[in-house]
């Protein structure tokens, strides 16, 4: 069971920060060798000078993208887990610790498969027919595989923080709906373009039925990819923005206004698909902005293409943390130097990572990922409850930096210390600081008014509230 003795001390902790001290910076510490986890050190006073050599300028003056928060996935396996391995009592404690915006992680964002992944128990959509067979009016249309496991976490989610924003996200359109009548491989019959924008319209009505309204879309998970053992569609730049621009654009426009269209939802190594689509006069009017994942490229792919249309917003959508990297202190850096801090400096507005949860095997799982890891581990036993190093990364930053905050200016990359500093809708300050060198660095912050020195061992990752 989850530890309560564990859960007094977060409450304590969350009490600590909400008090504030007028004289002093707060300072929360993770450590590369996992010793300090999100742990509260002792308040750091404001000093009259520059006390070390190195200083981080804060500058509230010039203020960029709009944060609108942080969160993980409920995939199938996710909600599984958290429906059907947990108690009651375990379970409401789990998803309050993380999506209380004022007593846990504050989760504010998540993301849910619109049918099937590869972290499913079983390949469906919404839509299933027996090969050979069609169903252009959508008359077997039924969002029961949600209702399994999917839709109660959402619910429960969001009866705890009303203000979550939930993103869908289709791996594969109805096998009838494609080229091969598969979900496996295959691409989008273009015969079937107006039946799969009604499919979106369906699933949202739904969804918004069930007190679960979506804020964002995706047409299609991972659009280059055709994994060979679970649900894939390819769907190249021109079929994306003539689905967009000639069907679910122009409906979710008429239907929808308040649901945000994401184009891409894939790596940073190939800017240039989304590039394409925005070069689309017709799609580009519906498109709020691109979704990117890590598993391939570089984060400042996001400014190549902010930088050719900054109206569009930037989100990360997907990335995983898994056994390929099981040490401790390398992840907490690179997934904070990148999916959060790198991120936001490359404009992104929240970051999601992938599964919330998973299972001491990486499950379940259906084709795909067999080793990939969860923000949290639930074992299928008892309901346990292990914190990964994905729940650190994204808590240095959702418990902090509240939904409706501003990047603000700050330096970053020297000497190995990369920050993000914000701006709370309550005036308060918030920096973010990894240091990648192996030694520790010593270090101010400084802003138009005042300063604090602080330190930061090799590999640790630090929030600095004022």
């Amino acid at each position: 069971m989850i530890q309560r003795s564990c859960t007094f001390v977060f409450l304590a902790l969350l009490a600590a920060a909400r008090v504030g001290a007028a004289e002093s910076a707060q300072i929360w510490m993770s450590s590369a060798d996992g010793r300090h986890r999100l742990e509260k050190l002792a308040d750091i006073p404001f000093s009259s000078g520059e006390g070390a050599k190195l200083t981080i300028r804060v500058d509230e003056s010039k203020q960029y993208q709009r944060i609108e928060g942080f969160g993980a996935s409920f995939t199938e396996s996710s909600a599984w887990l958290i429906q059907k391995r947990m108690n009651e009592s375990q379970r409401r404690e789990l998803l309050r610790e993380l999506f209380d915006p004022k007593t846990g992680l504050g989760f504010a964002v998540t993301r849910a498969p619109l049918g099937a992944s590869d972290f499913s128990l079983v390949h469906k959509t919404y839509d299933d027919m027996p090969p050979g067979h069609t169903d252009p009016t959508l008359a077997k249309f039924s969002i029961d595989p949600a209702r399994i496991a999917v839709l109660p976490s959402l619910q429960a989610a969001r009866r705890i923080n009303p203000a979550l924003k939930v993103w869908l996200s289709p791996w594969s359109a109805p096998a009838w709906m494609k080229t091969n009548d598969s979900l496996i491989k295959g691409r989008l019959d273009p015969k079937h373009y107006d039946a799969f924008a009604r499919y979106f319209d369906k699933t949202l009505a739904a969804f918004k039925a069930e007190g679960v309204p979506v804020y964002a879309l995706t047409i299609q998970n991972e659009p280059h990819f055709e994994p060979p053992d679970y649900p894939g569609m390819r769907v190249e730049p021109a079929e994306r923005a003539a689905f967009i621009g000639g069907h679910l654009g122009p409906l979710l426009a008429k239907k929808w206004p308040g649901v945000k269209l994401f184009d891409w939802d894939h790596n940073w190594d190939q800017p240039e698909s989304p590039l394409a689509v925005l070069a689309d006069a017709q799609a580009n009017r519906y498109i709020a902005g691109v979704a990117w994942h890590c598993y391939g490229g570089k984060v400042g792919a996001q400014s190549v293409v902010h930088d050719k249309h900054p109206d569009k917003e930037t989100w990360m959508t997907e990335c995983s943390g898994g056994n390929w990297a099981p040490d401790w202190g390398g992840s907490l850096a690179w997934q904070t130097q990148n999916l959060v801090i790198g991120n936001v400096r490359n404009w992104g507005r929240g970051t999601i990572l992938w599964n919330l949860a998973l299972d001491e095997n990486s499950g379940p799982h259906l084709g795909g990922c067999g080793n990939c890891r969860g923000v949290v581990t639930i074992e299928r036993a008892t309901g346990a409850v292990t914190r990964n190093v994905e729940y650190y990364v994204l808590g240095h930053a959702s418990r902090f930096v509240k939904p409706g905050a501003r990047r603000i200016d700050s330096d970053s990359g020297i000497d190995g210390l990369h920050t993000a500093a914000f701006r709370n809708p309550d005036g308060s300050l918030v920096l973010l600081a990894v240091n990648t060198a192996a030694e520790k660095r010593a270090f101010s912050v400084a802003t138009a008014t005042k300063s604090f020195d602080a330190t930061l061992d090799g590999g640790s990752v630090a929030t600095l509230v004022w």
